[in-house]
């Protein structure tokens, strides 16, 4: 996850290319560009993190209800 997160402001909808030339631009280490080099080669960009982690937590995973229940 850790990893992950330096693609977290990266230019969203991307390509695979556009993603590993983001990664290596602002200095994310190398095992972030070697997982991005061994995704699928689509036509498609990638519309966000989740689709290329699915399990990436998202700002709703850490979204807490406050029911007023103490």
């Amino acid at each position: 996850m850790e990893l992950a997160s330096h693609l977290d402001d990266a230019p969203w909808p991307a390509t695979k290319d556009e993603l590993i030339d983001y990664a290596m631009r602002t200095g994310a280490p190398q095992e972030v560009v070697e997982n991005l080099q061994e995704l699928e080669d689509s036509e498609e960009p990638y519309e966000s993190m989740e689709e290329i982690w699915p399990d990436y937590p998202t700002d709703e995973d850490f979204f807490f209800e406050d029911e007023g229940e103490y």
